[in-house]
């Protein structure tokens, strides 16, 4: 709007030519590489400071300056970046003086504005924006995404270029945007989520967040709040009437957010307390691994090391640190870190962190002093993975298995992608149904941090609150999103299970003192029986049709069956078998001579065959339809079209699984 409005009539006709080829959307790298020559052609000596939005940005400005004639000579120009995940060996690299005759040209991110000074900075180029945190209520999903620095922040970056001597600002925009800037920043209470707030709010025994909030000199949107509200109610700290519980009593005292506060007294309760410690730790601040940009591939490579093949960041991270302490012991942790690209000042700030948690839970009571006995179930890793599952939820993913590759899905935002640096990324396949993740923020698509792999059995026990769905055998958790598909006496035994399990992890935040591992003894031997066997076989995907479909309606049945709600059934095909075990299926397509497609799909040495389609990809997707019938269709021997009695399970889905089962007994 400040440009439509600006004729730039105090302006040379050069320079208003140039204004018009001046993109305000997008990050200038040839005015940039422009600005850096007439610095290092015409002015003076001095290092140069240039703010750019993010790594993305900075790596590919340093890509374009490298191929430079001038820029890209290393005898007269030092090439420095400075961003939040440097290992400790570039970041000292920026404070030190180049050699004589060499100028030092730093590509920084807004982290260079107020939280470190480079004393011999001369120059700043501002290009006028930064990945700033906002917060999408509507969508319940955090932002990072370049946007227009405000005018403080603008005076903060030019004071750069004179901390200990004279010194110049290029600012990459003009006046009139500059004059459109917001004076300051955007409050942090208007531009994240209030989980935390909210809770603390409560804690202060105020009758409405709402109000209380609506009180403040900028007042967040009542989305937002009622988000955070919301979010409370679902993992236990409110109760319907806005009250704080045991739980959420709890949560308040600890300096965490409530998810991974959540995470921390569970792992207490349920004797697996050290690794979640440091995964909760681990979580409240920085990544302690590195990703140095000319060693992406080999950093990547340590961080899969600690993972050993668990499909969990937060697994990886615990060997890190048990590492990191074996190593320290021995007197060996620099050479630890170096060779593992970890960070120690990191490392050393969650070690610092779980003595403050560690001593909280004891002055609360749910910790005792016997380390032996809180930890005494720790190495029960499919344990620690339903503990990390009760804290992270709700967030959670859907693993959904295509043809060559596999994609996640969230209830809020439908497809997302895996941050590179997870160790989940650079697998082909998971086997597991479901990821929990801790952190997910929208760049130009949502991604989701650090995750980890877990089964049905754990997401039901440890999820949210489940219940019955309309037919015998369906539950349902998060409204309907999640639903799980079992024999109907399978479902009651988990439904009466999980109540239990609630039942008796209340009465421990009621009365720390009570043991739980005695009070309810076989019910947590239950629990841990069922969250380490489950397997994944993909049991509780499908749902069956307690009655055999008449005939004249079958075809169209199962087709709606199957692509309701925009599903894929190809996708749903390959889901269903490769959580059994199996290789994915294989399709064949034949033209015929009616100008139709016949499609062949073929799995486990059977096939299925669709009818004529006017295109390939229909008639595979008819293919996958059929397969899918004869998958999940129940036998209905002797049983009439009046019988109500539950159905059987899926008497070719056993097949299946069956098969599987006697191929592995023989192998073995």
């Amino acid at each position: 709007d400040a440009l439509s409005k600006s004729n730039f009539e105090n302006y040379s006709s050069r320079a208003r030519d140039s204004m018009a080829s001046w993109a305000p959307d997008c990050i200038g790298f040839n005015l940039i590489e422009a600005v850096l020559c007439h610095i290092c052609r015409k002015e003076r000596p001095g290092a140069v400071l240039v703010f750019m939005t993010g790594w993305e940005d900075i790596s590919s400005l340093r890509d374009q300056l490298k191929a430079h004639p001038l820029l890209g000579d290393p005898n007269r120009i030092l090439l420095l970046t400075c961003h939040g995940s440097m290992a400790t060996s570039e970041q000292k690299l920026i404070f030190e003086k180049p050699p004589p005759n060499i100028r030092k040209v730093i590509l920084a991110t807004n982290m260079a504005e107020a939280s470190i000074t480079i004393n011999d900075i001369v120059f700043v180029v501002d290009c006028g924006k930064a990945k700033e945190t906002t917060y999408d209520a509507l969508n319940n999903t955090p932002c990072l995404l370049p946007s227009w620095i405000s005018q403080a922040s603008a005076r903060q970056r030019r004071g750069r270029a004179g901390r200990v001597q004279p010194g110049e600002c290029y600012h990459l925009y003009p006046k009139c945007v500059y004059e459109a800037f917001s004076e300051y920043q955007l409050p942090e209470l208007l531009r994240t989520p209030l989980n935390s707030l909210c809770l603390q709010i409560k804690s202060l025994q105020v009758e409405s967040i709402g109000e209380f909030l609506s009180a403040a000199l900028q007042a967040p949107e009542p989305r937002t709040v009622q988000n955070a509200i919301d979010f409370l109610k679902l993992i236990g700290a409110l109760d319907e009437k806005e009250n704080l519980t045991n739980l959420g009593s709890f949560l308040s005292i600890l300096p965490v957010d409530p998810k991974l506060g959540k995470m921390l007294i569970m792992g207490a309760i349920f004797r697996c307390f050290d690794p979640v410690l440091t995964v909760v730790a681990g979580l409240s601040v920085r990544d302690p691994f590195l990703l140095p940009q000319d060693k992406k591939d080999l950093a990547g490579t340590a961080k899969s090391r600690f993972s050993a093949k668990d499909y969990s960041d937060h697994m990886a991270l615990v060997r890190a640190y048990e590492g990191w302490k074996d190593a320290e012991r021995e007197g060996s942790s620099y050479e630890y870190c170096w060779r593992n690209f970890l960070s120690a000042q990191t490392l050393q700030a969650i070690h610092s962190l779980r003595k403050q948690f560690s001593f909280i839970l004891k002055d609360a009571g749910l910790v005792d002093a016997d380390t032996s006995m809180i930890n005494k179930l720790s190495h029960n890793q499919s344990l620690v993975r339903a503990i990390i599952c009760s804290g992270l939820f709700p967030g959670i993913a859907s693993v959904v298995h295509r043809e060559t590759s596999m994609s996640f899905k969230t209830m809020d935002d439908g497809q997302v992608l895996l941050y590179a640096n997870s160790v989940n990324a650079r697998y082909q396949t998971i086997p597991y149904p479901w990821l929990v993740f801790g952190e997910k923020v929208k760049v130009n698509a949502v991604f989701i941090r650090d995750s980890t792999g877990v089964s049905d059995s754990i997401l039901i026990l440890f999820g949210g609150a489940l219940s019955n769905g309309i037919q015998a055998g369906h539950l349902k958790m998060l409204d309907g999103y999640v639903d799980f598909f079992m024999d109907p006496n399978l479902a009651d035994c988990y439904l009466k299970l999980k109540e239990e399990l609630d039942k008796l992890i209340q009465k421990k935040l009621e009365d720390p003192s009570i043991d739980i591992h005695k009070e309810g003894k076989y019910l947590v031997l239950a629990v841990q029986e069922l969250v380490s066997g489950d397997q994944c076989e993909g049991r509780f995907v499908f749902g069956r049709e307690s009655q055999k479909p008449r005939a004249s309606n079958r075809v169209s049945n199962d087709e709606n069956k199957f692509t309701k709600d925009g599903t894929n059934p190809k996708s749903l095909l390959q889901t269903l078998l490769m959580r059994a075990g199996h290789s994915p299926p294989k399709y064949k397509t034949k033209h015929l001579k009616t100008n139709e497609f016949r499609a062949l799909v073929e799995f486990k040495g059977m096939q299925f065959v669709g009818k004529p389609k006017r295109n390939k990809q229909l008639a595979e997707r008819d293919a996958a339809i059929e397969a899918l019938a004869w998958l999940t269709h129940t036998s209905d021997n002797n049983q009439h079209e009046d019988d109500k009695s539950p159905p059987d399970v899926t008497d070719n889905m056993l097949k299946i699984l069956g098969k599987r089962r006697k191929s592995k007994r023989r192998h073995d």
